[in-house]
Order: structure tokens, then C-alpha cells, then sequence
């Protein structure tokens, strides 16, 4: 996905299609696969950040003094901010190519991995390596940040997707320098930058002298754990809804999952990506064992990942007994 060549193939990638009524049942291995992928829910947040993303695009596009306005998601782990961010992306890029006449062949998104302990060099190398940029072990920061700004601008990129920037660090030398490369690069590629993380907010790198230098420049958008209740509505148990309708078992009873929306939530803490491979993975489970239904126990039988399981089943230490005191 860190290339334009990925990103592109992921962006013109046909999505999983639920199962239609009155079709015949798809084989086996296809019902598998399709929940392997799964469908993707539009989600409350993927719907504020579509939103914003395209205000702020056409709030910029005339700027040319200062950086344009940008954006920074954030949240917990595991509560849908990357599948919002590509999701956004692809429906950026795919825009964009239904407008474009024969024969262009700008590119509008970029998208962008933080990689661990990144340096201004390491970071600058990777935005290189999305479009392709030469560059060598010899070429200094400023060389790769030169040939960065000029093909993205020369290959009209109007949207940049950070994802993983809680692992840049402005409290250590090579992160500050880091920091400060990318504000460099805010005021010099006229894009829409788009940041996200985890807790990014609580972190250093929206804190502080430096860290104000960018957020003072972005909104904010919390992709927080889906309440049970927000108001009249439900928005989790709408949720549940939508991936239940998608899934694909041949004996699985309408409703069953919604009813179940308080130990749902219960068991992955409100988390949509929790939630979401909790299902899939119950859905593959009933497929394997001919049940095709999803029920509580097969649910409760499924171990999810370590932050999900901590919350629900939270670890007892054991209790050793001293000597003497039996």
C-alpha cells in the first residue's frame, strides 16, 4: 500500500459483494475468502473525516502562502482509523480518475507509513519510495526533500495520508528533526496532509513548540470506541446490523447478532476493528464446522486480540502462599 502502484491496485480492487437474494449459494472457498475480506461498513467516523477531507481540499486549493488546513485522527488502537483513512483515500483516487482526461497521469493521494524511530532521512526516504524517486545512501536530507517537492508537486498530489505518526518523537534529536522536516514539507507540497494515530493527541508529537507548529494548523477528529447509545440512537447495535446483513452462512438466523449488542460491546469495548474480527472469524469458524450460524458460544469460544481480551477477561494474578502461613 506504501506505493502508488499498491495503492492504486487497492483503489481499483473491486469490493467483496454480499450475497444477493435469490442467488445461489457461492462454494465454499469463495464464501471463505469473501470473509476473509469482508465488506466495509461506512462507519460514523469514515463518514466525518469524507467530509472534512473534502472541505478542507477546497478550503486549500487556492492557498499558496502558508500551509493548508490539515487533519489529524486519532484514537485508541483497533477503532477503524486506518480503514476510515484508506477508505477516504481510495474514494479521493477514484474521483479523481473518473475526472481525468485520456493520457493524464497525476496522482492525487499519497499515502504514507511513519516507519519506527523515524529520522528526517528515513522519513523523507519514504515518500520517496511511494512514487518511485531515486535516491542513494550518499544523498543528503536536503538532496532527497529537493527531488520529494518536485515530484510531488510536478505529479499533482493533492492529498497525503500519514498514518502511524504517533511513532515520530520530537522529544529526541532525530525526531525533532523529523518534526520539523515535515512542517517543511507541509509548506512546500500544496496537498491536504492528513495525520493519524494512536492517542496522538496525549503523545509529543502534537505538544510542545514544535508539535504546536502543527496542530495549530490541523482539526481534530476522535475516532473513539462506538458508544452503546448516543442520543436515540444505537449507534454500535447499528453497526452490528450492517455486518450482519453482509455476512454469507446459510443457516445464520436475522437479528441474532443484534440482540446480542450488550456482550458485544462488552467483549470488544465498543473497538470496530475488534468487533469486526470477532464476526469474520466467527463467520469462517461456523463455514468449517458445517453450523453456518454464528451464536453466542461460538463467539464467546473465539480469543480476539490482547487489548480486546484484557478488557473482557481481565487477568486475576494468582495468589501464592507464603510459608507459615498455610
Amino acid at each position: 500500500m506504501t506505493t502508488f502502484d499498491a495503492f492504486a491496485r487497492f483503489a481499483h480492487a473491486v469490493p467483496p459483494t454480499p450475497p444477493q437474494p435469490g442467488q445461489a449459494p457461492r462454494p465454499l472457498e469463495e464464501r471463505l475468502a469473501y470473509h476473509s475480506q469482508f465488506v466495509t461498513v461506512r462507519t460514523p467516523a469514515i463518514e466525518t473525516l469524507a467530509r472534512q477531507v473534502r472541505t478542507l481540499m477546497i478550503l486549500g486549493r487556492h492557498q499558496q502562502v502558508t500551509a493548508r488546513p490539515s487533519l489529524i485522527v486519532t484514537g485508541p488502537a483497533t477503532t477503524g482509523k486506518t480503514t476510515a483513512l484508506l477508505q477516504v483515500g481510495r474514494t479521493c483516487h477514484l474521483a479523481h480518475t473518473r475526472r481525468a482526461a485520456p493520457g493524464d497521469d497525476s496522482v492525487p493521494v499519497a499515502y504514507v507509513l511513519v516507519p519506527p524511530g523515524a529520522t528526517a532521512k528515513t522519513l523523507a526516504g519514504e515518500f520517496a519510495r511511494y512514487l518511485g524517486i531515486p535516491i542513494t545512501s550518499r544523498m543528503t536530507t536536503a538532496q532527497i526533500t529537493t527531488a520529494v517537492c518536485h515530484t510531488y508537486t510536478a505529479a499533482g498530489v493533492k492529498l497525503v495520508l500519514i498514518d502511524e505518526i504517533h511513532r515520530l518523537n520530537p522529544r529526541t534529536s532525530t525526531g525533532a528533526e523529523a518534526a520539523d522536516w515535515l512542517k517543511d514539507l507541509t509548506e512546500r507540497v500544496p496537498a491536504t496532509f492528513v495525520y493519524v494515530g494512536i492517542d496522538v493527541t496525549a503523545s509529543a508529537v502534537f505538544t510542545g513548540v514544535r508539535g504546536a507548529q502543527l496542530a495549530g494548523r490541523a482539526s481534530l477528529i476522535d475516532c473513539g470506541a462506538l458508544p452503546a447509545r448516543a442520543g436515540d440512537r444505537e449507534p454500535f447495535r447499528e453497526l452490528i446490523t450492517a455486518l450482519e446483513q453482509a455476512l454469507d452462512l446459510t443457516a445464520h438466523r436475522p437479528g441474532s447478532l443484534p440482540r446480542l449488542a450488550p456482550y458485544l460491546h462488552e467483549r470488544t469495548a465498543g473497538r470496530i476493528g475488534s468487533l469486526a474480527r470477532l464476526i469474520r472469524q466467527a463467520a469462517i469458524e461456523a463455514i468449517l464446522d458445517s453450523s453456518e450460524r454464528i451464536t453466542k458460544t461460538l463467539l464467546d469460544s473465539i480469543a480476539l486480540d490482547h487489548l480486546a481480551e484484557e478488557h473482557y477477561r481481565p487477568h486475576t494474578p494468582t495468589r501464592h502462599t507464603r510459608p507459615g502461613n498455610r
